[in-house]
């Protein structure tokens, strides 16, 4: 027998009720705020992820899905199963020429994401990301916007036990300064860093900080480490910015904390950058992450865009909330005339009624026992019914059976 590849899932009758009500959440909740979907292919060209999520990245290091297609080498292309989304929205955005359009330009996206790690509760190979994109606006309202519509979007799916963590990178200077400094304040302890950071140290040092190997967080908490991460290096630009968005926040009575060792795991996040974390997840406790980006559009090929987003792990959501029960049909047709079932179902399927029949033509009241298991009616349909043309209708919760003559009532 052949069974599905490690890190992937069957999701099966019983649990699609329940992610069909997050996706339709979701674009309740993002298009009263104004976003319109955008669906972007499964693969684009590896130097699109390359140059957006960063070589110096977990993603591009050890997690994608590459593959080189097209004939011999010289005309080879190299693909990439999507490890995100953000890259390829940009892509989108700048090919498309949306840029032309009344910003700001506002967009969600459900779909799968591919990465190579560990799978783990929550956390596929194959797994699925719903997440929004705003372009054309560099103001920190946008910034509250988007954290309003995450926390709003996880409100209505019942969830309540929820720490937004924020920080502020600072604009291309200011990262440039923290992260010069923060390399010299490593380098006495490059040798006790992992192998993985002692790699970031050289391409993208402020990535350190994302490192969850225990040795590496003592490091952190060392004083001359703390002065680093703990002084404030944004200049007064990025402070007012930051200032804004949390009055924006505090006027929404959205509660936040600041986290300075917060800095997520992606090359392009500028300014603001924010998690937000469930207790009940326990150590893989981030639900939703994003952040500014105000620097990709323009170093992907656009003109220069403020930008801002976040996703979220639809596995993770899905292991938090209630479970929705698949809905029952509106009647199973109990017959022994085939024909006679068939071409019932068929009118009310076209009426709009969901209507199931019996394909094995088995006794009455093993029918009647399915029908009890998925319907809320049972049209009973046996010579009688036929010869009299009319219908005997049960009620399979009360089990009060009537007789309907006119088809248009049972619709």
């Amino acid at each position: 027998m052949i069974k599905i590849t490690r890190g992937t899932k069957d999701i099966l009758e019983d649990e699609i009720p329940t992610w069909q009500w997050i996706l339709d959440s979701a674009k309740n909740v993002f298009t009263k705020s104004n976003y319109v979907e955008i669906k972007t292919p499964i693969f684009e060209a590896t130097e699109l992820f390359q140059r957006g999520v960063g070589d110096s990245t977990d993603i591009v290091n050890k997690e994608m899905y590459t593959f080189c297609v097209g004939g011999a080498d010289k005309t080879a292309t190299s693909i990439t199963l999507r490890p995100e989304n953000t890259a390829g929205v940009v892509r989108a955005y700048i090919e498309h020429n949306l840029n032309r359009q009344s910003p700001p330009q506002k967009f969600w996206y459900f779909g799968p994401m591919f990465r190579y790690e560990r799978p783990q509760a929550g956390r596929q190979r194959q797994f699925h990301q719903v997440g929004v994109e705003v372009f054309g606006c560099y103001e920190p309202i946008a910034d509250a916007e988007v954290i309003s519509c995450a926390v709003n979007f996880l409100k209505t799916l019942g969830l309540d036990d929820l720490t937004l963590e924020l920080n502020s990178l600072g604009c291309k200077n200011c990262k440039n300064d923290y992260r010069e400094s923060l390399k010299k304040a490593l380098k006495p302890y490059l040798d006790d860093l992992c192998d993985d950071c002692k790699m970031r140290y050289e391409k993208n040092p402020l990535r350190i900080l994302d490192c969850k190997n225990e040795d590496c967080q003592k490091i952190f908490m060392k004083p001359d480490i703390k002065d680093v991460i703990y002084n404030d290096y944004i200049c007064d630009d990025c402070k007012s910015h930051f200032s804004e968005l949390l009055g924006y926040l505090d006027e929404l009575n959205i509660k936040y904390k600041i986290n300075k060792l917060l800095v997520r795991g992606l090359d392009y996040y500028t300014r603001t950058v924010f998690e937000i974390k469930s207790e009940s997840l326990g150590a893989q406790s981030a639900l939703c992450g994003g952040g500014r980006y105000d620097g990709l559009v323009e170093m992907l090929g656009g003109a220069p865009t403020g930008a801002i987003g976040f996703a979220m792990g639809v596995e993770r959501l899905y292991n938090l909330v209630k479970k929705i029960e698949k809905e029952k049909l509106d009647y199973f047709i109990v017959s022994n005339d085939p024909k006679h079932a068939l071409v019932l179902a068929n009118k009310l399927r076209l009426e709009g009624k969901s209507a199931e029949i019996d394909y094995q033509n088995r006794k009455f009241i093993k029918q009647l026992e399915k029908a009890s298991k998925c319907a809320h009616r049972a049209i009973i349909l046996g010579e009688d019914e036929i010869k009299g043309n009319f219908y005997s209708v049960k009620d399979l919760n009360s089990g009060v059976q009537e007789k309907i003559e006119d088809f248009r009532d049972l619709i």
